[in-house]
């Protein structure tokens, strides 16, 4: 499917259609379609009876296998779904990426013959989910693609991937809903309180709409709101005993010191304009200097959320440094 703000993506991309290249590399932030976007592309692609938009006709046989997920000439890529997966009788959290294994299984896929005589399409998403060896043996194929093998990558962090793989890649980046548009899609969903989700969301309309997870957030929000080091060794620990992924734990952490910089320093809230009068209160006691070290803290720690790292560890230091942005400035000497 498209979505509505998505329309003049497609009138751009009808006109590659002539001088189709061996792959495309859709960016943009995490939220606004991409993937969908580059599925319609690759429905599009396979059909065998396109409309006058060369968009997908939706009946004939390919796009019915399609539509069931089993076109002999469609691959994904993507990584393992993050449940936990068990050892030893104990629940651990895997390490989601794309591995090797799945990357040789598309090159051998890659290197048959169509089942239908046609083209063959492959998407990765999130293409800055392989590992160094997964990506590079992508790179391999890229560089020596198969005839009428089309690739899609989708990437919500381009800056993350190999500069060889974006070097042989066509780049597209997808337009970002307006903010009315976001809104009337959040309000088409039934989201309760889009205002205030689209905000949590950096403005984002497509996102999980799971009552639990928004329940967690609040909860995470109140004990940030009220800072003390009982508070924050107890709120690592909850995150970790709820299994709540160390990446979505940094980011809300990080949505709450960028507010509260933007309000120290520019009266300006971005993502929590709910939680104004508590951030007003806090702002009023940090120093922005220590905010400001915490964010960066937060940054180099953001591109390792997704390894297995001892989550506890990591989010008690995180929320020390955060917790230190409150401390007294020591006197001048």
């Amino acid at each position: 499917m498209r979505y509505a703000w998505q329309a003049a993506d497609w009138q751009r991309i009808r006109g590659e259609f002539t001088r189709l290249p061996n792959a495309w590399l859709f960016a943009g932030p995490a939220g606004i379609g991409k993937r969908a976007f580059a599925e319609e592309l690759a429905r599009a692609m396979l059909c065998e009876a396109p409309l006058a938009d060369q968009s997908a006709c939706g009946v004939c046989e390919a796009c019915r296998w399609f539509a069931a997920g089993h076109h002999p000439d469609y691959r994904t890529l993507s990584p393992d779904d993050g449940e936990d997966a068990v050892k030893e009788g104990k629940s651990v959290r895997r390490l989601a990426q794309i591995k090797i294994e799945a990357v040789r299984d598309v090159i051998e896929f890659a290197h048959l013959t169509s089942h239908r005589s046609g083209r063959r399409v492959v998407l990765v998403e999130p293409a800055e989910a392989m590992n160094p060896a997964a990506a590079n043996a992508l790179l391999k194929i890229l560089e020596e693609p198969p005839h009428d093998v089309l690739f899609l990558l989708v990437s919500h962090h381009r800056e993350r991937l190999l500069p060889t793989i974006k070097s042989r890649c066509r780049p597209y980046v997808l337009t970002r809903p307006g903010h009315d548009e976001a809104l009337a899609h959040l309000a088409k969903e039934g989201v309760a309180e889009p205002e205030a989700e689209l905000a949590h969301h950096g403005g984002v309309p497509l996102f999980d709409h799971d009552a639990a997870h928004v329940d967690a957030r609040r909860k995470f929000l109140a004990a940030l709101s009220k800072p003390t080091l009982a508070s924050m060794l107890s709120l690592a620990e909850s995150v970790d005993k709820d299994k709540l992924p160390l990446g979505t734990a940094l980011s809300w952490l990080m949505q709450w010191v960028g507010d509260l910089a933007g309000l120290r320093l520019a009266n300006v809230i971005r993502y929590h304009p709910d939680w104004r009068a508590e951030l007003e209160k806090l702002a009023a006691r940090a120093e922005p200097v220590a905010l400001m070290r915490c964010y960066d803290a937060l940054i180099a720690l953001a591109p390792f959320a997704e390894h297995t790292l001892n989550v506890r560890l990591q989010l008690e230091a995180a929320l020390t440094d955060y917790l230190n942005c409150f401390a007294a400035p020591r006197a001048a000497r």
